[in-house]
């Protein structure tokens, strides 16, 4: 019987006039809008939380990864160390540098791709230093005065930095369109989107080679077929950099 009701209850509705049935559900909605709106609003709450916890910015993402490539570089390193001199203790990398950390005052993006930093002679600087940024390096200080520095970013179309990719020795040249370019790199050596570009060691300046960009690109080289030209995006976005560190090495001399 109850069944029956109902079944006559739906016919009513199918039925109805819809600006009857458009009464009812509008009724409906300010009835429940109270109960209803309280669980969107903790859903909500819990998909912000979860968001939260479980990402990072785009930027800590770079800055770990980063540091992790230079982690492993410096592994490297001490292994290779290890095995011409085994048994005899090294000095760790890095432990004769200090770092300077500064401010951008002014940043230029472009075919002169530079910035100008808030620190100079009087913090220990001098032209040639490698600065960091977000652990990755980002320039060479080309200029120092007194209180300020220009540093030349590696997308400068004037910057050339020794590296090397997959074991290979090259110079990295700047672009001058936020990126930088390998030439006349081998093409049987194995490279692929992603890898590791390293800045070389240098003495007075870089004790162990650092993560410097990596590769976004590899072109043919039309002049000869047995080289390729490989495109290097920089290890961090380099229009966005507020700091930046600037590598001293011995600095006691």
């Amino acid at each position: 019987m109850l069944f029956t009701w109902f079944m006559l209850a739906g016919l009513i509705f199918l039925f109805a006039p819809q600006s009857l049935t458009n009464k009812f559900q509008f009724a409906f909605a300010r009835i429940f809008h109270f109960p209803l709106s309280i669980s969107r609003n903790i859903c909500l709450a819990a998909r912000t939380q979860m968001s939260l916890t479980d990402v990072v910015s785009r930027r800590e993402y770079n800055q770990l990864q980063n540091h992790l490539a230079n982690i492993v570089e410096q592994r490297d390193q001490e292994h290779k160390k290890f095995e011409k001199i085994s048994g005899l203790r090294s000095r760790f990398l890095m432990e004769d540098a200090i770092l300077v950390e500064a401010d951008v005052i002014t940043i230029l993006a472009g075919p002169k791709s530079e910035m100008i930093i808030n620190r100079g002679e009087k913090d220990g600087l001098k032209k040639g230093q490698f600065v960091l940024g977000d652990n990755g390096i980002v320039g060479i200080l080309s200029d120092v005065w007194p209180t300020q520095a220009r540093v030349k970013l590696v997308t400068n179309t004037t910057s050339k930095i020794e590296v090397k990719i997959a074991e290979v020795g090259r110079i990295m040249e700047g672009c001058g369109n936020n990126s930088a370019k390998v030439k006349f790199f081998p093409a049987e050596k194995k490279n692929k989107i992603g890898d590791y570009v390293y800045a070389c060691k240098k003495p007075g300046f870089l004790d162990t080679p650092m993560i410097v960009g990596r590769t976004a690109k590899i072109e043919p080289d039309d002049k000869n077929p047995l080289s390729l030209d490989i495109i290097v995006e920089p290890a961090c976005d380099l229009e966005n950099l507020s700091n930046v560190a600037v590598m001293i090495m011995n600095p006691q001399e």
